[in-house]
């Protein structure tokens, strides 16, 4: 399932059940442009460097949606072969969003995205906190041993501010509508709406990377690739 824009005011209501009528043989079906994944008609900057395949997850902290997924996703990402690159991408919707926007990327400059990451989740949607200001994130951060100082001179300065602008500037280019999402090379975007879940829209992802790669980079018809 993915949080729509329209709902997110609605983030904190009980995450409801996935669609269970989507069947293994559709699973395996090849990917549709139009239906399981869009194809943009701008393309969207990457920061990955060359001969990487970019895919970005858009997220929100306070989404349900999210939160039930990051499981699943960090399994994912865990297994990612070496010529993808993939990132986080903290959306926001409307100005209230930008305080966890600013915290992904503090920790992030801080290095404690690692450590703390599913922490924060955890707080929000198993604790029931309201992380939705920065002097309530900084308190937060100094009762799990962070260096309360340190956050907020980094949640304040001028790299996580532009940081969180070029976050805006991608969601609009992948036009993002809800939340989780994925984003493929800056040319290809998927969801939970579209791929009928996120588990489907991670084998949506799969393909789109095995189509983006060289034809040197892929194991000839037949045959397995080598083992390293």
């Amino acid at each position: 399932m993915t949080l729509q824009r329209r709902e997110f005011s609605q983030a904190l209501v009980a995450l409801t059940a996935l669609t269970s009528g989507f069947s293994a043989h559709a699973q395996a079906q090849k990917p549709v442009a139009g239906t399981d994944y869009m194809v943009l008609e701008t393309p969207a900057t990457v920061d990955a460097p060359a001969g990487k395949i970019e895919v970005v997850e858009f997220f929100w902290y306070s989404c349900p949606h999210c939160n039930a997924f990051e499981p699943t996703l960090s399994a994912w990402v865990k297994a990612l072969p070496k010529d993808v690159a993939f990132r986080r991408v903290p959306i926001a919707f409307n100005a209230s969003f930008a305080p966890q926007q600013r915290l992904y990327y503090a920790l992030e400059a801080m290095g404690l995205l690692e450590k703390m990451h599913a922490k924060v989740f955890a707080a929000i949607h198993v604790d029931k906190l309201k992380l939705a200001t920065g002097e309530a994130i900084a308190e937060w951060m100094g009762k799990n041993g962070v260096d309360s100082a340190k956050f907020v001179a980094e949640y304040n300065s001028f790299g996580v501010v532009t940081k969180t602008q070029r976050a805006s500037q991608l969601q609009n280019a992948y036009k993002v509508e809800g939340v989780p999402a994925l984003g493929v090379a800056g040319r290809f975007y998927t969801d939970g709406s579209l791929a009928k879940s996120m588990e489907r829209a991670l084998q949506v992802v799969d393909a789109l990377v095995a189509d983006l790669r060289p034809p040197a980079a892929k194991p000839a018809a037949g045959k397995a690739p080598k083992k390293p």
